[in-house]
């Protein structure tokens, strides 16, 4: 995107729509097929993001595993699948796949697996030595890591990137954001041409989420917003992790900004071959316990830090993990 996070945007109703839809517009411009996801990302509910998301076991890079039925056999080789956190590996399948690679989707923050600091950097030369490019699914980290999202926080800016959730206030809004030249490739007037890629929608730019969603961003907007958001955030993660460790449980609190999730693990995951490792059992028989307390968790689903929250919620947090880890003890 240039010097901008984005030069125009065009309107969605769902995340999973908007990364449908960036996936057409890089095929559009490219001319070429295939899309590189990572291991363990989610990219919505279409036949494109459903590979590997929750393989049984690692996949054999880059052919990936459908997590769904009902996906066409076609579909299958147009996603190649590549480990997180691993740029020699990435870097590989795109050279050998080049000829007929259109992009790379990443989320920038894969479920709460963070980049190492090299890796997004290494992502973007990637796709600008191999002539490729670069998605960003801000869907969940945009305007939550900061007011320009995964880009201003890692300082790496893709081609084009996908908003769902915050965006629309949490209503039925999303959009993506794109260079100029891509986002044209939209343009209704282009009907009929070869690269034309084709967005409508019943309810795109649905007038109460657009509303919405600029209330939310105006409140983003204030000084200290983000500051306030990602302290509260680890003050909370410290104090569950105080109380796992006076239970002795192998488990950790682990996160940044204001997404954080507790996994029974002994170490950071630094990709999905590091979560499958973890004990998920022994994660979702401690998250059915906090349910069991009143928290509203999903088992084995990270969790985030709102700015509504107050030091009332955190309280409540940590004494009804106290009582789900005496639960599971």
């Amino acid at each position: 995107m240039s010097a901008a996070l984005a030069d125009k945007i065009t309107f969605a109703t769902t995340g999973s729509e908007a990364t449908q839809y960036a996936m057409r517009m890089a095929r559009a411009f490219t001319g070429h097929n295939n899309i590189l996801k990572f291991e363990g990302a989610y990219h919505g509910n279409h036949d494109y993001s459903n590979f590997s998301v929750t393989p049984r076991s690692l996949s054999n890079y880059p052919a990936g595993q459908p997590d769904s039925g009902g996906i066409p056999a076609q579909v299958h080789s147009s996603i190649l699948i590549s480990p997180f956190n691993d740029l020699d590996t990435t870097r590989r399948i795109v050279e050998e796949n080049r000829d007929d690679l259109a992009a790379i989707i990443v989320e920038p923050a894969q479920r709460v697996i963070f980049p190492r600091p090299d890796f997004l950097p290494g992502l973007r030369k990637i796709c600008d030595d191999n002539g490729i490019l670069l998605i960003f699914d801000e869907v969940v980290t945009g305007f939550r890591l900061g007011w320009g999202g995964a880009q201003e926080y890692f300082g790496v800016i893709p081609d084009i990137a996908s908003y769902g959730k915050i965006v629309g206030g949490g209503g039925p809004g999303a959009c993506v954001g794109a260079r100029a030249d891509i986002i044209d490739l939209c343009n209704p007037l282009n009907r009929g041409q070869a690269n034309y890629a084709y967005i409508n929608g019943t309810l795109h730019g649905n007038p109460v989420a657009a509303a919405a969603g600029l209330a939310t961003l105006n409140v983003l907007k204030q000084p200290g917003a983000y500051k306030t958001l990602h302290e509260n955030a680890a003050t909370l993660q410290k104090e569950c992790q105080k109380v796992l460790d006076r239970h002795r449980l192998p488990a950790l609190a682990i996160g940044e900004g204001s997404l954080w999730q507790i996994m029974v693990t002994d170490k950071v995951p630094q990709n999905h071959a590091d979560v499958m490792h973890s004990d998920g059992a022994a994660t979702r028989a401690l998250d059915l316990a906090q349910m069991k307390q009143g928290l509203y968790v999903l088992p084995g689903v990270r969790r985030f830090v709102s700015l509504v929250h107050t030091d009332y919620e955190f309280e409540e947090t940590v004494t009804a993990l106290d009582a789900a880890c005496r639960a599971v003890e």
